[in-house]
């Protein structure tokens, strides 16, 4: 009997097609096998074919030179420019403003052919400190509401370039999804007087059932109403609702726990397309009680079609449990 799960959180309604539950070995899936380039811009030695970088990592060197382990640089194709006022105004019934905003691009390494599960942990900590001061330092632009970072890994998942990196934009309005999960968890404080990811992180803990793997500071999990097979989730054990408040022993912990997440992902479902997107509260809004950050990845296994689209539901073929499960029994 097929079950509809709803989430806790934003409401949102989720079939979970247990009469037709598939495991990782029942998906037709598009492998992610990065090839050397013939010329990429993101790559040691082209430092000149992007813009200037606005942070970087290195172990020798100058800015905008070779010697860099990590580089932050703005994108060549921006979402946002950066230039200029909002001037929000009323069209009729219709609201516009102008595109301002920042749109950054991370290379998490000089290697084109290495991926975050296969850096060293080290590297993929240096990622989430570069994440980290990329938003505290643009947050002191009041503009500023939002600022989204995610990860494309794989072109069914919307990367367009090979090399790994992961993208940053700020934004001048809190997104739609955002908000539905901020008005939501806020709902839940409301009626409780408790964060509704602790409580989560809680129950999760208590019953194991789709517990991943957990440390003194995150749990992994899949999360009761997944809406895509083998969907995960990290969250911190302990409350905070801003990305950027993370303390540097927290940082370190997160970039382990991060790879070995992704190791498990790429060993059960042979390197898979998928996005990761880390969910953080407004930058100008103060610390929340009601909301928690966290990191959600969404391999690419499924299509979102006509079902999916004309009612709002989900449909996962592939149990939570089922994928926790799986997911635990890997050793990287």
């Amino acid at each position: 009997m097929p079950d509809l799960r709803k989430d806790p959180i934003t409401g949102r309604w989720v079939i979970i097609a247990t009469d037709r539950a598939r495991r990782p070995t029942d998906f037709t899936r598009e492998r992610v096998i990065p090839s050397a380039p013939r010329f990429c811009p993101f790559c040691p030695g082209n430092e000149l074919k992007t813009p200037p970088e606005v942070l970087a990592y290195r172990t020798s060197g100058g800015p905008n030179e070779p010697g860099w382990t990590l580089r932050v640089v703005p994108s060549k194709f921006p979402s946002l420019r950066v230039e200029g006022e909002l001037d929000r105004k009323g069209e009729g019934l219709y609201d516009r403003m102008n595109g301002v905003g920042a749109h950054e691009v991370i290379l998490e390494t000089t290697d084109h052919l290495a991926s975050l599960a296969s850096l060293p942990e080290k590297q993929v900590a240096d990622l989430m400190f570069a994440v980290r001061d990329r938003i505290l330092d643009l947050r002191k632009d009041q503009r500023f509401r939002y600022i989204l970072v995610f990860k494309n890994h794989g072109e069914p998942a919307g990367a367009t370039l090979e090399h790994p990196h992961s993208q940053l934009i700020a934004l001048p309005v809190v997104p739609k999804r955002v908000q539905e999960e901020l008005d939501g968890a806020r709902r839940y404080f409301e009626f409780r007087e408790r964060c509704i990811f602790c409580d989560m992180v809680q129950q999760e803990l208590e019953t194991q059932k789709r517990v991943v793997l957990e440390t003194d500071h995150f749990v992994v999990l899949c999360p009761y109403a997944a809406r895509f097979p083998f969907e995960t989730w990290i969250v911190p054990r302990r409350h905070e609702s801003h990305y950027e408040s993370l303390a540097a022993e927290a940082i370190h912990n997160l970039g382990q726990v991060l790879n070995q997440t992704l190791k498990k992902l790429d060993k059960s479902l042979e390197n898979p397309p998928y996005n990761i997107i880390l969910h953080t509260a407004p930058v100008q809004d103060r610390p929340l009680d009601h909301y928690h950050w966290h990191i959600e990845i969404m391999p690419k296994l499924t299509k979102v079609a006509g079902f999916e689209w004309g009612s709002g539901f989900y449909l996962n073929p592939t149990p939570p449990e089922e994928a926790a499960r799986f997911l635990r029994e890997i050793a990287v």
